[in-house]
């Protein structure tokens, strides 16, 4: 008996478990919002049992210091050890943008359209819509003791954006690479997953001058400048058996390797909407 494993055929296995869930939810739930609610809740209960315990997943609303909301957010990977409060509210979360990792919007398959404000965009476009208004929020970001000693204020993390699907029909990557392109500045995109087709990560070119200790407003400029003025320079793409697991492994890339932990929410900014000031010298 071999005492390895062939890893390709491990993951192919998972893969393929996977496909076996979606596919059921997709042939005997009819109704439309519920087969929705299913495909989300697929992907999210997949990801809690494979990502680091630190890694919280929800669909939940992302709200700032000043009262701002997101739009309603499919699937979020968020941190609760720095971000001491995610409320819940008529089985809704509102997370705190300083918690957020990354967004994901779910969708049956890459094609498809939905009516946004009377216009008709198609899912990969919407997609960025909702990662935008995630983006868009305002961000703290204060200084914290760490082994005993002060640190700075550091610089505001990436948010992750991208969309997850249970299938394909797009015959074209050209076709899919003009709708990623069309998505500039806080609505673009970094990766995707559609089972059985592929995963994909788009490479961009662009500097982020992650200065430390800046006022909350420059912190929230400088990202926003970086996710203004970067470029796309290519979309890779996976093999289809392989499609879960190099989606996995690039989100653990990007939240291990590029962002590693949340900046520290500034509870100072949350309590001044209540008209209280927390004392900082203890």
């Amino acid at each position: 008996m071999s005492n390895q494993v062939i890893l390709r055929e491990l993951f192919k296995g998972l893969q393929n478990q996977m496909i076996a869930q979606l596919n059921t939810n997709r042939d005997f739930i009819k109704h439309s919002t519920s087969k929705g609610d299913s495909l989300e809740n697929t992907w999210i209960d997949w990801l809690r049992n494979y990502l680091p315990n630190r890694y919280c997943v929800d669909k939940a609303i992302i709200i700032d210091s000043v009262g701002q909301l997101s739009d309603q957010i499919d699937l979020v990977i968020y941190d609760q050890q720095y971000t001491p409060f995610v409320l819940t509210q008529n089985g809704i979360h509102y997370i705190p943008a300083e918690g957020v990792y990354a967004v994901f919007e779910v969708k049956p398959d890459l094609k498809g359209t939905v009516k946004v404000k009377g216009k008709t965009v198609n899912y990969i476009t919407y997609a960025g819509q909702k990662i935008e208004s995630v983006r868009k929020l305002r961000r703290t970001s204060t200084q914290i003791i760490d082994v005993g000693e002060r640190r700075k204020a550091r610089p505001l993390t990436y948010i992750i954006g991208g969309i997850l699907t249970s299938s394909n029909k797009i015959e074209k990557r050209e076709t899919i690479n003009k709708h990623l392109k069309s998505l500039t500045g806080l609505q673009s995109i970094e990766m995707g997953c559609s089972i059985g087709y592929g995963s994909f990560y788009v490479d961009y070119e662009g500097k982020y001058n992650a200065v430390r200790d800046a006022s909350q407003k420059q912190l929230n400029s400088n990202i926003q400048t970086y996710y203004k003025n970067r470029k796309l320079k290519e979309v890779v793409y996976s093999d289809s058996d392989t499609a879960l697991v190099t989606f996995f492994l690039q989100l653990m890339r990007y939240l291990q390797q590029s962002i590693g932990t949340v900046a520290a929410i500034d509870l100072n900014e949350y309590s001044k909407n209540i008209n209280f000031s927390i004392d900082e010298e203890i």
